[in-house]
C-alpha cells in the first residue's frame, strides 16, 4: 500500500513539471510585442486597381522640409495634382506600386519604443510634434476613389545585414518592423513622367544648331552671343567652323536623348490655343507670361528667349526649338528647385525637303510633330541645371 501512494505521488509529480514545462517552451510561449509577426499590414487591400491615388511624402534633411507628391486619376486621366496637375500615362506604374505594397506582411518586430525611430529613420516626415530633423522616413499612402485609406507606411532605412528588407512603421503605431520588399515609391516628379518626352533618340539627331544670344534687360534688345552648328555625316559629327570635341558633341546628344524634366507651369490658355494654331497673337497676356519665365514676343511673332537656344533637326524631317528661359524659382509648389534648373520653351515643325535630304520619305514625321506640339503647346517646362549646362555649349567648348 505504501508503495503503490509512493508510485502514485512520483506520478503526480512528474505530470505537474511536464504541466509546467509546456507552459514556459520557447516556442509555445510568444511575447506581446512578438505578437503580430508575421501577419500582413493590412489585410482587406487585396485589389490594386482599387487605387486611384497615392501620396508619397519624401523628407530633405538639408534643408528640414517635407517634399509631397501626390498622383491621382481624375476625369481626364492620370496626373500629378502636385505639379500643376501635369497629365501622366502612368496608370500600370501606379497598379505596379499598389501591388508591391499589397502583400507587404510584419516579417520580424524590431522595436515598440519612440526612441528608437530615428535610428531605423520611421519618423513621420509629416510630424510636426517632434523637433527631429534626422531620422524621419518616406511616407506612402494609397487611397481609392472614396480619397478612403487603403495602405499607409513609412519606410524607413535598409536593415543592417539584410539585403532587400526594410525598415517600416505604419503612421500612428508603435512597432517597427523589417520587411523584405522592394517598393520604393518615388517622391520625385521625374521618376512619374514619361521619360521619352521629347522622343529624341541621338541615333536619328543630324543637325544641332547653338545660338548663344541673351536678352538685354535694360533696352529689351539681343545681345549676340557665340554660335555653332554640327552635322552627323557618314557617321562622324562636323562643322563649317572647324573639327569638333567628340566627347563634348557625344555628351550633348547623349543629353538631349535622355533629357527629362523636373517640373512644368501651365501656359495660359489663350497662349496654349495659339501654339496649337500655329499662329501667336501679341497680347498682354501672353506678353507678360512669356516676360514671367524668361521669354520675349517680338513684334514679328518671334519668340526669343532670355539664355539663347538650339535647334535640333531628326531624321525624320521634325525640327525642335528649344528655348532657355529663367532659372526656375521653384521646382513645384510644394519643393524648392535646385540651383540653376532652367525653363524651356520648346515647340517643333515638320518639313518634307528637311526628310528627304535625311533619306526618309515615309513622311510620318508629320504626324509625331503634330502629336508633340499638341503636347508641348500647354506647358512651360523645366530642366535640371547639369542638363542646362551640357546643352547651352559654347563654340569653343565644342571645337578643338
Amino acid at each position: 500500500m505504501r508503495e503503490g501512494l509512493k508510485t502514485a505521488a512520483f506520478v503526480a509529480g512528474a505530470l505537474a513539471l511536464a504541466a509546467a514545462a509546456a507552459m514556459v517552451q520557447p516556442e509555445r510561449y510568444t511575447p506581446k510585442l512578438l505578437s503580430d509577426e508575421g501577419e500582413a499590414f493590412y489585410s482587406e487591400f487585396r485589389d490594386p486597381q482599387a487605387v486611384k491615388a497615392i501620396e508619397v511624402v519624401d523628407y530633405d534633411e538639408s534643408t528640414a522640409t517635407a517634399r509631397p507628391l501626390k498622383v491621382e486619376l481624375r476625369k481626364g486621366g492620370w496626373v500629378v495634382a502636385t505639379n500643376n496637375d501635369y497629365p501622366i500615362d502612368i496608370g500600370d506604374r501606379l497598379v505596379k506600386t499598389s501591388a508591391a505594397l499589397i502583400d507587404l506582411r510584419k516579417d520580424r518586430v524590431l522595436t515598440d519604443r519612440a526612441q528608437d525611430y530615428a535610428k531605423y529613420g520611421v519618423i513621420d516626415p509629416l510630424d510636426e510634434k517632434t523637433g527631429a530633423l534626422q531620422g524621419r522616413g518616406k511616407r506612402v499612402t494609397l487611397r481609392d476613389a472614396q480619397k478612403n485609406v487603403l495602405a499607409d507606411f513609412i519606410f524607413g532605412k535598409p536593415v543592417e545585414g539584410k539585403a532587400g528588407w526594410r525598415s517600416v512603421r505604419v503612421p500612428g503605431g508603435k512597432r517597427v518592423y523589417a520587411v523584405k520588399t522592394d517598393a520604393d515609391p518615388s517622391a520625385r516628379f521625374a521618376d512619374w513622367v514619361n521619360s521619352g518626352i521629347f522622343r529624341m533618340g541621338q541615333a536619328s539627331i543630324r543637325r544641332v544648331a547653338i545660338a548663344n544670344y541673351s536678352i538685354n534687360a535694360m533696352t529689351g534688345t539681343l545681345d549676340q552671343g557665340d554660335s555653332v552648328v554640327l552635322t552627323h555625316e557618314n557617321g562622324q559629327w562636323k562643322s563649317p567652323a572647324g573639327a569638333v570635341r567628340e566627347d563634348a558633341v557625344r555628351g550633348l546628344v547623349s543629353t538631349l536623348d535622355n533629357l527629362k524634366i523636373v517640373d512644368a507651369r501651365p501656359k495660359p490658355a489663350e497662349m496654349a490655343e495659339d501654339l496649337r494654331s500655329g499662329q501667336m497673337r501679341l497680347s498682354l497676356q501672353t506678353a507678360v507670361s512669356l516676360r514671367q519665365y524668361g521669354f520675349l514676343l517680338t513684334q514679328s511673332g518671334r519668340i526669343v528667349s532670355g539664355n539663347g537656344e538650339m535647334a535640333v533637326e531628326l531624321a525624320n524631317g521634325v525640327a525642335y526649338q528649344i528655348r532657355f528661359g529663367d532659372v526656375a524659382s521653384t521646382a513645384s509648389d510644394t519643393a524648392k528647385a535646385a540651383a540653376g534648373d532652367r525653363y524651356l520653351f520648346v515647340t517643333t515643325t515638320w518639313d518634307a525637303a528637311r526628310a528627304g535630304r535625311y533619306g526618309d520619305s515615309s513622311g510620318a514625321g508629320e504626324k509625331i510633330s503634330h502629336s508633340l506640339n499638341a503636347r508641348f503647346a500647354g506647358w512651360f517646362y523645366t530642366i535640371a541645371n547639369s542638363d542646362y549646362q551640357k546643352l547651352r555649349l559654347t563654340k569653343q567648348q565644342v571645337l578643338r
